[in-house]
């Protein structure tokens, strides 16, 4: 499929209005138009009665003729806090199902964390070739027997439908917490972005496979050095051999920053100047960007 537009779907903030989805679109990537006026564009009335962490993946199936948006079940502006969305709070993950990005099905809510999980965050997803199915991974604080306290793990599980799921696996863990990972398939190889929630920066691993085992460091200066960001992530530029990876600078509220590379498995970025992206009205929150066709553009811009 040619691609000549990117769509990104966010949140805004802690508010009751910022915790839904909010859509923007850009030409280049770089540059972002707020959609609907910079409103909301989908609201969950379900579960926590929140929505953040959004992530749009297009079926591998059917000729990408239907899309998923899936997304964390919180909302901190209900006044519980951190603590308790952290170590008490929903299991479920929120899918929305479309066949053309403009028109979606109302939001439903799947339980997938583990059983004892604190949260289910940040979900994302990959197609899976050589399983041919979806691998659907998120972050849940868990304590498991060993454990002097629970810890943040990246955990997975295989959908097709995003209805049905495999049982849970552990896909990543480190000796700190970890959350808010993504990932990018490059040549055959997985770039996997995520924040280590101990130090407060992004590691880099990669792989061949899927399979949690077969994951190794990739060494980045830039990232190791750049802290007080989470949320990753990362797409490919339409029209060139680069990739764009942005962090929501969340320590100093300053919002995404857009990183860029010619090379992934160096692990070296450039950072961009202020004066070379826009990120939109709206200051963006933690959310995933997907390349669109001409016709897939046209028809999101009739809700600039």
């Amino acid at each position: 499929m040619k691609y000549t537009g990117y769509l990104f779907a966010h949140f805004i903030g802690d508010s009751g209005e910022g915790e839904q989805i909010y859509f923007s679109l850009s030409r280049d990537g770089l540059h972002w138009q707020d959609l609907n006026k910079g409103e909301i564009i989908l609201r969950s009335e379900i579960g926590e009665k929140g929505a953040r962490d959004p992530f749009l993946i297009r079926s591998p199936w059917k000729e990408g003729s239907k899309y998923f948006l899936i997304a964390t079940d919180l909302q901190i502006a209900a006044g519980k806090g951190w603590q308790v969305a952290q170590y008490e709070g929903s299991r479920d993950i929120l899918v929305w199902e479309s066949d053309n990005l403009v028109d979606w099905q109302e939001p439903v809510a799947h339980t997938i964390g583990v059983e004892g999980a604190g949260c289910v965050w940040a979900p994302e997803a990959i197609y899976d070739a050589k399983e041919d199915a979806i691998l659907l991974f998120w972050a849940s604080m868990v304590k498991l027997e060993g454990d002097k306290e629970p810890k943040q793990r990246i955990y997975a599980s295989y959908t097709r439908d995003f209805k049905e799921f495999t049982e849970p696996f552990i896909f990543m863990e480190k000796e700190n917490h970890v959350i808010d990972s993504t990932i990018i398939e490059d040549k055959g190889v997985y770039y996997r972005y995520t924040k280590d929630e101990t130090t407060k920066n992004i590691c880099v691993d990669c792989s061949t496979t899927l399979k949690p085992e077969d994951f190794k460091e990739v060494k980045s200066a830039t990232l190791s050095e750049l802290f007080g960001v989470e949320g990753p992530e990362i797409y490919k530029m339409n029209d060139r051999e680069e990739w764009c990876l942005i962090v929501d600078r969340f320590a100093t509220h300053k919002g995404y920053l857009p990183l860029i590379t010619n090379n992934l498995s160096s692990g070296e970025f450039r950072i961009l100047e202020d004066a070379e992206f826009d990120m939109g009205v709206n200051k963006k929150r933690h959310g995933g960007v997907l390349p669109v066709t001409e016709e897939e553009y046209q028809e999101l811009a009739k809700l600039l």
